[in-house]
């Protein structure tokens, strides 16, 4: 019988792996095309089937992607020693209270330990989908991070140094998750003068595994731009993000060009938080006060338009 780390019998649907491994399928047959990994089986009908080799393969190459080396690389040192690079699927990390993950990344973070950090990321990783790791871990590290600064407890600057690192882990996600070639576009950004973007980068990943065509446009975004990239484009939603009531108050002045652009307007952030109200004010609909409300949120207009058309 074939060992765990060289059994190539095709088990596994693509459904089945993203679920497993996190990995979202359209990523799955990014890296097959692009870098010749995995390299799963097709059934008579078309459909891929991936071995236990090709779980350690993903997994393998998740975690160097964690670790900050390209998929390219990874993929290289995959092909370059395989064999070595197995590792046998019972290793299962043990489980790790989220609490106490959080605890970790607070301390790591606000320290300067990337190393620590990465690694405690990529313990989380291992145990929980990548949903789960921005809602349960990443979400309520930068929430301690934010109060313990309102609280005099760190300066800016550690602020500065831990957001920088939460933020670069999540462009490689974002990245990690492909990008469809067809269906609707939504477009996130954040509005002029807004600088935190970790919300809207979480709601970004959210779609792009969720395989929504997803533009992510970072921070600070003036809305006169917004709208012609938006009509490039041709979007059907644009969701921005404030923080507070001066970047509202800056939003309005050109709001009206977004609605000349696409038909549904969303907002999220701390201010339409606080007041979901301010939303209908800007002739649009607040998407909810996380990544995964916000993305259930999306679909559903998503949806409604599509059976509108």
């Amino acid at each position: 019988m074939s060992s765990p780390t060289t059994d190539t019998t095709p088990l596994f649907t693509a459904s089945e792996v993203e679920a497993r491994t996190g990995v979202p399928a359209t990523t799955l047959r990014q890296w097959e095309r692009r870098y010749g990994v995995p390299s799963p089986e097709r059934t008579p009908s078309g459909y891929r089937m991936y071995s236990p080799q090709d779980m350690i393969c993903i997994e393998f190459i998740k975690n160097k992607i964690i670790d900050g080396i390209p998929v390219s690389r990874a993929a290289q040192l995959w092909l370059q020693n395989p064999t070595s690079n197995q590792v046998s699927t019972a290793a299962h990390p043990k489980a790790i209270p989220p609490t106490q993950l959080v605890k970790q990344m607070l301390t790591a973070t606000l320290e300067g330990d990337m190393a620590r950090a990465e690694k405690i990321l990529g313990q989380a990783h291992a145990i929980m989908p990548v949903e789960d790791v921005l809602l349960e871990i990443i979400q309520p590290t930068l929430i301690e991070i934010g109060e313990k600064w309102h609280r005099g407890e760190i300066t800016i600057a550690h602020e500065h140094q831990a957001t920088s690192f939460i933020k670069g882990r999540l462009l490689q996600l974002f990245e990690m998750a492909g990008s469809s070639r067809s269906g609707p576009i939504v477009i996130i950004a954040c509005g002029p003068g807004e600088h935190h973007e970790i919300g809207a980068l979480s709601i970004g990943i959210f779609l792009r595994r969720a395989g929504i065509r997803t533009h992510y446009l970072g921070a600070n975004m003036p809305l006169i731009d917004l709208a012609r990239f938006a009509r490039e484009v041709k979007a059907a939603a644009i969701m921005l993000s404030a923080g507070s009531a001066a970047v509202v108050d800056t939003m309005r002045q050109h709001i009206h060009l977004l609605h000349e652009v696409v038909p549904t307007l969303i907002f999220g952030g701390r201010a339409f938080t606080e007041r979901p109200t301010l939303a209908k004010d800007l002739g649009g609909e607040y998407a909810g006060n996380d990544a995964g409300q916000a993305l259930d949120f999306i679909l559903a207009k998503l949806e409604s338009a599509k059976e509108m058309a």
